[in-house]
């Protein structure tokens, strides 16, 4: 799929969502980069969530200023995954990427916690999902957000973000948020 000019997306919501997943498949459809965000977390809060402790902000935050350098620094596009359970943390890297475009994963806790039991091997434990959802804050009233139901079909979200990415005004600077 080509768009008018280069897009930054964020694939955000809480372990067990399906992120991954679907940032892979916008990602390959748009022929841009993948940022996996999980894959650049610093070994002090792989090591807290591996034992069952929930990151804080303290944590988060330069983890936050790394993903929005990495997704600043391609040119063109790219699609990045990340809870961003904040607004302060999407703010964060909407500041880095003026025009980021956020698509959020909703699911209810009993599906996240099913998903993420089902995982062998992840760096995220089931016993940190309550705390995932105790920080979320919900992007809906945010601008340039698209809300996707995680139980759909992986084929069929893939298409709804992809129509609404073509759907979206190509923003020219001065940003407006």
């Amino acid at each position: 799929m080509t768009l008018a000019a280069p897009v930054h997306v964020l694939v955000m919501g809480v372990a067990g969502c399906g992120k991954s997943t679907l940032a892979a498949a916008v990602a390959a459809a748009l022929d841009c980069p993948l940022i996996e965000g999980d894959d650049h977390h610093p070994p002090q809060s792989r090591h807290k969530m591996a034992h069952g402790i929930a990151l804080d902000d303290a944590d988060r935050t330069p983890w936050l200023v790394q993903l929005g350098v990495l997704l600043g620094a391609s040119r063109a596009g790219a699609v990045l995954t990340c809870s961003a359970l904040k607004r302060r943390y999407r703010v964060l890297l909407c500041t880095a990427v003026p025009g980021l475009a956020t698509v959020y994963l909703a699911i209810t806790p009993e599906e996240a916690r099913a998903r993420v039991e089902a995982r062998a091997g992840h760096l995220f434990p089931a016993s940190l999902v309550d705390s995932q959802f105790a920080a979320l804050e919900s992007p809906d009233a945010e601008p340039r957000v698209l809300r996707v139901d995680a139980t759909h079909a992986h084929p069929m979200q893939a298409r709804q973000v992809l129509d609404w990415l073509g759907s979206l005004p190509v923003l020219q600077p001065p940003y407006t948020l």
